[in-house]
């Protein structure tokens, strides 16, 4: 499996669907399903069973996944491609748009 590209505590730019140009943080990266949760996008609504954690249950709000091809990388301010470089026997990954080391 390749490494990925984004991880969780990035900021990201959906690019593709509903929420076309909302920024926001990743919460969760499934790598099984190419899947990233966004803070604040694709919200959907849940009917749930009042349970331990929710008494009242009800009408939720909440982020549903989207496909990891949908959103792009923010490195200052702009969203950018993500490519890797190895430097003294490292892998790091870089912003393509700018050549800088991300993390």
């Amino acid at each position: 499996m390749a490494t990925a590209k984004i991880k969780k505590g990035d900021t990201v730019q959906i690019i593709a669907g509903k929420d076309k140009g909302k920024q926001g943080k990743v919460m969760l990266v499934d790598r099984k399903n190419n899947r990233v949760v966004v803070e604040g996008a694709n919200l959907v609504k849940k009917h749930e069973k009042p349970s331990a954690a929710n008494q009242d249950g009800g009408i939720v709000t909440k982020e549903a996944p989207l496909d990891i091809s949908n959103v792009m990388y923010v490195h200052k301010g702009k969203p950018t491609r993500v490519g890797f470089k190895i430097t003294d026997g490292k892998k790091q990954r870089i912003a393509k748009s700018t050549g800088e080391t991300i993390d």
